[in-house]
């Protein structure tokens, strides 16, 4: 499967990400709800979604494991 920076990918474990940046020894995905996560080329097994992110920066996962800068919530 060709991999590049910018595509939807889904993981087994960690869920939804974004891929950062990928080469023939590993994968940096931005996962939804965990963050950053450099993976293995060999062990990562992926499932590519169509499409490519939006050009936005990913959200930064806080200690709590949610995304900060989220705006609209009250609480």
């Amino acid at each position: 499967m060709e991999l590049k920076a910018g595509q939807y990918v889904r993981h087994a474990k960690y869920g939804w990400g974004t891929i950062m940046d990928h080469d023939r020894e590993q994968t940096l995905v931005c996962f939804r709800r965990i963050g950053i996560k450099r993976l293995q080329a060999g062990s990562a097994t992926f499932v590519a979604i169509g499409g490519e992110a939006s050009k936005r920066k990913p959200p930064v996962v806080t200690g709590t494991g949610r995304a900060s800068g989220r705006s609209g919530s009250a609480r």
